[in-house]
């Protein structure tokens, strides 16, 4: 039972991943960040080195098994995988409709959980000093520079496609930066929307693979970070993401003001979504 209970938490995180993963403005590291498991995502991709692959080339299935069950935790992967996929097929379509009927409801929500995520890691950082400060400034200044940015006109080929994926996954590891939002400025969100919902195949393995090896680069270089500079790198993540909530208050500035109240409210709800679901919590990055 105990067991089951566990699979269906990770299930639905990965339910939660995957819808925030297709919302441009809020990554699916924010949301691994608040329900608890970024630690131990970003641990368990590392720990995949692939050694399994020698006694297989060498027909020692035996060894092969072993090394790939200690690599590999398929009781963590397999259900946050699921759920991510689920969602993003499941949620395109719905996605679309907020974004373009709700769209300063819709990134208000995000703005509050956005905001909640910041406090999260300001509770992170054992210090407060000049140099954590700095370190802040800077990349808030970065990432409002860089969410700024106008979307590059690309062609949607499989090569494009596939480095899509490896640099969008790359920043959903990262709290704060949306991979949708990267997706958007190499072109290619609206294109791989359609292809979920239309379930274009070939373009949808070409993008994964990319995506799958951005994962494992990029989960390698935040745990090194984290387990060698984590100071400084609670203190970048923090300003990445102050600088990308010029994604949602872009949105909430250009409604009409009499939405201004309601935009408030429903902020101020995705905030308290994410301290309650905080609380529930007792972890800290790596």
């Amino acid at each position: 039972m105990d067991d089951f209970k566990t699979i269906m938490g990770i299930f639905l995180r990965g339910l939660l991943m995957g819808t925030s993963d297709i919302m441009p403005g809020i990554s699916g590291g924010t949301i691994a960040l608040i329900t608890g498991i970024y630690d131990k995502l970003i641990g368990s991709i590392s720990n995949i080195k692939f050694m399994f692959l020698k006694p297989l080339l060498k027909g020692n299935s035996s060894k092969f098994k072993k090394l790939l069950f200690e690599e590999i935790d398929f009781k963590f992967f397999i259900p946050l995988i699921l759920g991510m996929v689920i969602a993003m097929v499941m949620m395109a379509g719905i996605i679309n409709f907020l974004l373009n009927d709700y769209a300063a409801f819709t990134y208000s929500f995000f703005a509050g959980l956005i905001l909640a995520s910041i406090y999260i890691l300001y509770k992170q950082l054992d210090a407060l000093n000049i140099k954590t400060i700095s370190i802040t400034i800077i990349f808030a200044v970065l990432g409002y520079v860089f969410v700024g940015l106008n979307p590059i006109q690309a062609a949607h080929s499989l090569p494009i496609l596939f480095i899509s994926g490896f640099i969008a996954i790359c920043a959903m590891l990262l709290p704060g930066i949306s991979g949708s939002s990267i997706l958007l400025l190499l072109g290619q969100y609206e294109y791989m929307i359609a292809a979920l919902h239309n379930l274009q195949i070939i373009d949808i393995i070409v993008f994964v693979f990319g995506a799958g090896l951005g994962f494992m680069s990029m989960s390698r270089i935040i745990k090194y970070l984290l387990e060698n500079y984590k100071l400084e790198t609670v203190a970048g993540l923090i300003g990445i993401m102050i600088g990308s909530m010029r994604v949602p208050m872009m949105q909430v500035v250009g409604t009409d003001s009499s939405n201004y109240l309601v935009c408030l409210v429903i902020g101020i709800i995705g905030m308290a979504i994410v301290l309650i679901v905080e609380t529930k919590f007792d972890y800290e990055l790596i």
